[in-house]
């Protein structure tokens, strides 16, 4: 029980940490470094501290024996192992929320003209196609190199980084790109708006019900062909 406590801690602060990072990007970028916003050195700097921030976390995440800052990470460990595990990891997802409503909280009271949460500039239907398409690639490559990269931490690490935030960049000007609803539910709380169906539709079912059919369809792609019986010879 004590393990579970300081795991749920842990999430709660992971998920803090998170959101603020983001927020840290922006700082370094537009007010340390005084780049434009949509000059070609901004996004060099900008994608650079992403990828090393995706890095950074996942290296928490291995300090802290599995903390995690994203639903969609417990979810999938949760649908892939007993009972018991989907209990207690479905538990953890209430925590990753208040984390972020508290970062996102402090962010607008601290940097009131730099926040901005994820926007949903496409239709309803179009804006959780996307999330859930981005969502379910997510799922599948992580399950994937979790399965195929034992050894190299690093390697599996650096790939990981990589791919979010290539997934991120294709949704970014449709829906933010997030895969992550609790980061998305701490915006839309300051917003007022995170029992509307847009949000609730987009950010939470959608990913979901993504992180679902991919780990279906990684135990489809990875299940092992029946053996077959050897017909004994008959003199």
């Amino acid at each position: 029980m004590a393990g579970m406590a300081q795991l749920m801690v842990t999430d709660t602060i992971m998920s803090f940490m998170w959101v603020w990072s983001g927020i840290t990007i922006r700082v370094i970028t537009h007010i340390v470094l005084g780049l434009s916003i949509n000059g070609h050195a901004s996004e060099i700097v900008r994608s650079s501290l992403t990828i090393a921030n995706m890095f950074l976390f996942t290296n928490l995440t291995k300090l802290t024996n599995g903390g995690a800052y994203n639903p969609i990470v417990v979810f999938t460990s949760a649908i892939n192992g007993d009972f018991t595990n989907f209990l207690f990891n479905i538990g953890r997802i209430p925590f990753q929320v208040i984390g972020a409503i508290a970062g996102v909280r402090l962010i607008i009271e601290t940097f009131p003209e730099l926040w901005r949460g994820p926007q949903l500039v496409i239709n309803l239907h179009h804006g959780a196609l996307t999330e859930g398409l981005l969502t379910f690639s997510q799922v599948l490559i992580t399950l994937g190199l979790d399965r195929s990269i034992n050894g190299s931490f690093y390697m599996k690490t650096w790939i990981s980084s990589i791919l979010k935030f290539s997934l991120h960049i294709l949704g970014s000007d449709l829906t933010g790109g997030c895969m992550n609803p609790a980061a998305v539910v701490g915006w839309a709380y300051a917003f007022g708006v995170h029992k509307g169906k847009e949000h609730i539709i987009v950010y939470w079912f959608a990913p979901f019900e993504a992180a679902v059919l991919a780990s279906w369809t990684f135990r489809w792609l990875t299940r092992r062909p029946k053996p077959v019986k050897k017909k004994k010879k008959t003199n």
